[in-house]
């Protein structure tokens, strides 16, 4: 953005020495992208920096959202201030958009077209609905001669909802999907993902909240605010392999392209989620990293620099060497050593650095599935 307001939000940090939860005014300058955040209790200044070296965007401060600043994780909990809610609340519109079961071949297409939509994925989660989950979603299509053969549709395999947020989200969303003929969505709107990858009107590829108030509805249906989380993943924990995709790479864009990649490859992503990750879950998460590798702090801090998406990966076939193949893909932890002798791996194209190297994936066969079991039975606690 061009302008160079102070925005104000509510935040907290959890001080692992002190064992307590602090909270503070935080204030983004989006002019200089400069921050300073005030001890709510002591009233006094807490932080003053300018965030050149690691920058935050106003696209990423929204309530609900993990930022790091200087090593530390801070979780947004409300605004600052009416003039902040006022200026942001329009362009962080919230829409319910999800991947219906034979399009979820497709996902890394759909996934990069929402990210080229200028579209933010704030929540995202594979997950199996049954027929009481279809008939309370599509409720008000009770008693239409369509709605068995949905209900049919949607639970014949697993979907991917998610949360996406954005300036006018709903329109922008609904508009990238397209009619929900996707032969009249063909002929007026070729781009559009249900051009792309529907079928017919009820195998359509996609779907997308109608109105604001069906965001709402749509987005606590699938991630409920208060109450446990109702779907459980998709996760098998046998015969798999980790891939994460780290923040710096979410953040950039570049996660549909890598999940892409991985379906290209023919390898078979058999859940998919997005997380933020705590300080200590990725000090645990990469404890057996600590003393041995020199960036051990770096990467814990990118960890939890931003939302991360974590994948349990198959192999189409049973060769044994799932693990050895697919960290042969991401290729070697160092971006430059990659570019040099496996420039077609994923951190040959996608990685930075050391740290911020596109990818984790799992090291020794033997901990495929206990990496798996991390994120998707430990850190996602409705599993």
């Amino acid at each position: 953005m061009a302008d160079d307001f102070r925005y104000a939000f509510i935040c907290e940090w959890y001080e692992e020495l002190a064992a307590r939860t602090r909270t503070f005014q935080f204030f983004y300058y989006s002019g200089s992208k400069s921050i300073e955040m005030f001890d709510v209790k002591t009233r006094k200044m807490f932080l003053k920096t300018n965030l050149a070296s690691t920058p935050i965007e106003l696209q990423d401060l929204y309530i609900g959202a993990s930022i790091n600043v200087l090593g530390r994780q801070l979780t947004i909990v409300d605004f600052g201030d009416e003039f902040t809610k006022r200026k942001l609340m329009s362009k962080l519109e919230r829409t319910l958009g999800y991947i219906k079961p034979d399009a979820v071949e497709r996902m890394g297409e759909v996934i990069s077209a929402i990210y080229d939509r200028g579209l933010a994925i704030s929540k995202m989660r594979l997950c199996k609905l049954n027929q009481n989950d279809a008939f309370r979603f599509y409720q008000e299509h009770a008693g239409k001669s369509f709605m068995q053969d949905l209900m049919n549709y949607v639970t014949s395999g697993p979907i991917l909802a998610m949360e996406l947020v954005g300036d006018n989200a709903v329109l922008r969303w609904r508009e990238l999907i397209g009619p929900t003929d996707p032969a009249k969505a063909r002929s007026e709107a070729a781009s559009s993902l249900r051009a792309r990858f529907g079928r017919d009107v009820t195998h359509n590829a996609v779907h997308g909240s109608d109105s604001p108030a069906s965001a709402a509805r749509e987005v606590e249906f699938f991630f409920p605010s208060c109450a446990k989380q109702t779907f459980t993943n998709c996760v098998a924990a046998a015969g798999c392999t980790l891939c994460v995709i780290k923040p710096h790479a979410v953040k950039a864009g570049l996660a549909g392209k890598i999940i892409s990649a991985i379906q290209d490859q023919g390898f078979l992503i058999n859940t998919i989620q997005l997380f933020n990750i705590e300080k200590a879950n990725a000090e645990e998460f990469y404890e057996v990293y600590k003393g041995v590798v020199h960036e051990y702090p770096g990467m814990v801090n990118e960890l939890t620099a931003g939302p991360v998406i974590g994948m349990e990966i198959l192999a189409k076939s049973k060769t044994g060497h799932l693990v050895e193949e697919f960290r042969e893909f991401c290729g070697p932890m160092d971006p430059e050593i990659a570019r040099h002798l496996r420039p077609r791996t994923l951190r040959a194209i996608y990685g930075l650095n050391k740290i911020q190297n596109a990818v984790h994936c799992t090291d020794l066969p033997d901990d495929g599935p206990l990496e798996v079991e991390y994120f998707f039975k430990v850190l996602d606690r409705s599993a």
